[in-house]
């Protein structure tokens, strides 16, 4: 039975986090749950999976809290790296967005906890340090990300020199083969109708304009060591495929 800890668990990763959770609580508990300002998804999930921990980052939104149970309740900017650290933990569920997921992952991986990475920020912006820390903590860096999961499920039981290539898919999102002048006119709401994917915003919005792509090119190069010159983006619109290697 392996402790997970959720930050971010209200977002679109961590419900789903929840719901394999739900389907296998043989194999998993939920120790605790941490979410930015949602107190009525929160106390809902809470209620459901009585984590020992609960903890919001917005402080004024701990009033809104309503739960049918007595967790241990924390609040504020470092409630990510308090529950990441708690002793009873196995693997940290990282599903919050942008450098908020920062702290969380870096205080996971100094109490040697595994982590499930779904926060692509961390290392865009700092994995070089992040990976060489997982490294010297012996913990385990596991993607969660679709297109990251593939190419780590792909690689098990391969030997890393076999690697020759690593193909990230991409559905080209919602603006695939239009024109310069077309794009002149695109709504918030357009960008937002992916034409293959339900996603939280960030992810949606990043993906109409491919910079998501970019992002992952430069997660995959750490998640999995390898070089730029050995990750290829392919446009691939039926989205059969998440990822793949050569």
């Amino acid at each position: 039975m392996k402790n997970v800890v959720i930050l971010g668990s209200t977002g679109s990763i961590g419900t789903q986090t929840l719901n394999v959770i739900g389907r296998n609580t043989d194999k998993f508990r939920v120790l605790a749950v941490v979410a930015g300002s949602n107190a009525e998804k929160l106390s809902e999930q809470a209620n459901l999976f009585h984590p020992e921990y609960v903890g919001l980052f917005d402080i004024n939104a701990v009033k809104n809290l309503n739960l049918n149970y007595a967790p241990e309740i924390y609040a504020g900017e470092d409630v990510s790296a308090r529950f990441a650290a708690l002793e009873k933990a196995d693997i940290v569920v990282v599903a919050i967005t942008g450098m908020n997921a920062f702290d969380g992952v870096i205080s996971a991986i100094l109490h040697q906890k595994a982590v499930a990475l779904a926060s692509k920020e961390v290392l865009v912006s700092g994995g070089e340090f992040v990976m060489n820390l997982a490294r010297q903590n012996n913990v385990d860096v596991l993607p969660v990300d679709s297109e990251h999961s593939a190419i780590f499920q792909s690689l098990q039981g391969e030997p890393k020199a076999a690697l020759d290539k690593i193909l990230l898919t991409a559905s080209g999102g919602p603006f695939r083969g239009k024109s310069a002048e077309f794009l002149e006119t695109v709504t918030l709401e357009d960008a937002l109708n992916h034409p293959n994917w339900s996603m939280g915003p960030k992810i949606t919005i990043d993906s109409s304009t491919m910079v998501n792509k970019g992002l992952e090119v430069m997660e995959a190069k750490w998640l999995f060591g390898v070089d730029y010159s050995q990750i290829e983006v392919v446009i691939q619109p039926q989205s059969i495929i998440h990822s793949m290697v050569e």
